[in-house]
């Protein structure tokens, strides 16, 4: 299996072939650096959770209502003031760029055997479509909670530290995900841990960390390190080294996230979108590279169990006015239709149907 860190640190000056994506989804990829510091232009929404903390109920009203908005238009946001310890997230990002700064023979201790299903550890992207193209990163994936279902033999040993700030992290997350799934309820009209309820609940919610290694790339305006998705999870919560990237497709054009200081970035995904029956919004997006710095991003996929729980649009949410948007599917049916259209249609088709 070749790293792409490997290609990245062997002097080559352009990329291989099958790195190279087609025409149409070069679009707008241009300097992220220059768009990351564009002034015009629509903005990621910033929503600051202090303010549920309020004894003030109009206060509290308020910030649900800009998450609400936030859910609806963009279906991606900023939050500010989380509640979670900026020192326990640097701690996070500490271990995660501690493990890549490993050699890669050393990181290969933890690889993981895509080929046999078994997709957690260390890896690089097997190619899932016609054309056989790769994505410019690798990356570390595993289970993070319930703590239960962890197996923590296949988390880093080195750095020392990587298992017990990973492991707080995972706590503090799941809180601030049901907090937010109470707020994404609640503006629906519904109770407040309905939502939490339907994507399995303390139990069965899994939270599946993949911490991505975008290396320099030295020709950025050929390549992606993630391609145009939209996110299967029920929420996915995003940190960053702070070098830009992350790219989403609002209103028919690529608009790239600025980076928010001690800011957790939050996408509503496909599990979400079909349970408000559409009207939060699963937005697509991809992750940029370039040839000065190495980005890396935390990402945290909240994700309901894949076979027990059938997705729907929740029947309050139905009416004839207002028609079921998508079909009954189970978590795993629902990715294997995603796979299956992937190979069926163009880049940007809206693959949540």
């Amino acid at each position: 299996m070749v790293r792409v860190e490997n290609l990245a640190k062997s002097g080559i000056k352009s990329i291989p072939k099958e790195y190279v994506r087609p025409e149409e989804e070069l679009i707008n990829m241009g300097d992220v650096f220059e768009q990351e510091k564009k002034k015009e232009g629509p903005e990621v929404p910033t929503v600051d959770l202090k303010e549920m903390e309020s004894e003030d109920e109009e206060v509290r009203r308020s910030c649900r209502e800009r998450l609400k908005k936030a859910a609806e238009e963009w279906g991606v946001m900023q939050l500010v003031n989380h509640g979670i310890p900026i020192e326990l997230i640097n701690a996070v990002k500490e271990s995660g760029e501690a493990f890549f700064a490993l050699p890669v023979e050393e990181k290969e201790k933890y690889a993981n055997e895509q080929s046999s299903g078994n997709v957690q550890g260390y890896g690089s992207k097997l190619a899932n479509n016609a054309s056989g193209q790769l994505e410019w990163q690798d990356y570390l994936f595993h289970l993070i909670f319930p703590e239960d279902k962890c197996d923590l033999s296949i988390w880093p040993k080195t750095p020392s530290r990587y298992t017990e700030v990973t492991s707080e992290y995972a706590r503090h997350l799941r809180k601030l995900a049901s907090k937010i799934l109470g707020m994404l309820s609640l503006g629906l009209g519904l109770e407040e841990g309905r939502l939490e309820e339907e994507v399995g609940g303390m139990e069965e919610l899994l939270l599946q960390l993949k911490i991505n290694y975008y290396p320099i790339c030295p020709q950025p305006e050929k390549a992606l390190g993630v391609e145009a998705h939209t996110d299967v999870s029920s929420l996915t919560f995003l940190l960053h080294n702070m070098v830009p990237g992350l790219q989403l497709f609002y209103h028919g054009k690529w608009v790239t996230a600025k980076c928010v200081p001690d800011s957790i970035l939050m996408h509503v995904g496909d599990t979400i979108e079909i349970l408000s029956n559409g009207k939060y919004k699963s937005i697509l997006h991809r992750g940029m590279v370039n040839k000065e710095k190495i980005r890396i991003s935390w990402a945290v996929f909240c994700e309901p169990p894949k076979d027990k729980i059938v997705l729907k649009p929740l029947p309050e949410l139905v009416s004839d006015a207002e028609p079921a948007r998508f079909p009954p599917r189970t978590f795993t049916q629902h990715i294997q239709h995603k796979l299956f259209r992937k190979t069926e249609e163009p880049v940007g088709a809206d693959q949540t149907k």
